[in-house]
């Protein structure tokens, strides 16, 4: 059972069985899985909801979320009615939507999660004492990536955890007269790979951890004491662009045979 809310420019959903879990005391749970999913993607167009494989994109995200063994509730962030009515269909919660002027295009991620908290502290109470936030676009990320990332939380002075893989440590960019500029640049000067250090980029990020008074008080989510976990760079594909789209499918089809294959070859 869902029920509407209108208020002028938006409308706020909110389940029966969302209720009940506020009723019983269910929300003191220590850790809120966002799952952002503006709608207006530019170059994939509604990518949070577009099927992949056969099922929207944003379910991958929702499943993974519920099937943590973790003290945890989920909640889609989302401006969209449409996005809403499909996180809830597959057991997320949406407690209001998302305003307007937190869903651009320039709208940092920080500022609608720090707008979250706020709200539900303000309405229900609720305040976790960890923020995780699970990108949709990221549907070849395991539950390994995740459980790897709370487990370094628990056990280190992080205040963020998150997921990055390889990459060729040698960075350029191109200017106008389409010349290449190294933009990185060390004391190294040799051309070998091996002589420079390992180089790693944030992968989309699989997953994001960071503790709620950090946030709070940093207002962003790679905050002063952030450490990492290192993925696979074979799945550490970002739905950017329709080609990452496009090897994704291609990728998840056969990631099983692609994991033996890569296993055995060393």
């Amino acid at each position: 059972m869902v029920t509407y809310h209108s208020n002028k420019s938006y409308l706020v959903f909110r389940s029966l069985k969302n209720i009940t879990r506020r009723i019983m005391g269910m929300s003191k749970k220590d850790i809120l899985v966002i799952i952002p999913a503006r709608s207006g993607s530019k170059r994939i167009k509604r990518k949070n909801i577009r099927k992949f494989l056969g099922r929207p994109l944003i379910v991958y995200a929702i499943e993974q979320a519920k099937a943590l063994k973790l003290p945890s509730r989920v909640v889609v962030d989302t401006d969209s009615p449409e996005i809403a009515k499909i996180a809830l269909r597959h057991g997320a919660e949406v407690p209001f939507l998302r305003p307007a002027h937190l869903a651009t295009d320039n709208s940092p991620v920080a500022d609608s999660l720090l707008y979250l908290l706020k709200r539900l502290k303000r309405e229900e109470g609720y305040n976790p004492a960890y923020v995780m936030v699970l990108q949709t676009t990221s549907p070849l990320r395991e539950k390994k990536d995740i459980e790897e990332c709370w487990k370094l939380m628990q056990s280190t002075n992080a205040t963020t955890v998150l997921t990055i893989c390889p990459t060729h440590p040698r960075l350029y960019y191109v200017n106008k007269h389409n010349n290449i500029i190294l933009a990185n640049k060390t004391k190294t000067q040799s051309t070998n790979m091996q002589a420079w250090k390992p180089a790693y980029i944030l992968n989309g990020c699989f997953v994001y951890i960071v503790k709620t008074g950090a946030l709070l008080k940093e207002k962003k989510v790679v905050t002063k004491r952030t450490k990492a976990i290192v993925c696979p760079k074979w799945r550490s594909i970002d739905l950017d662009h329709t080609e990452d789209w496009v090897l994704a499918e291609l990728v998840y089809k056969n990631k099983h045979e692609i994991e033996k294959k890569i296993k055995r070859f060393r």
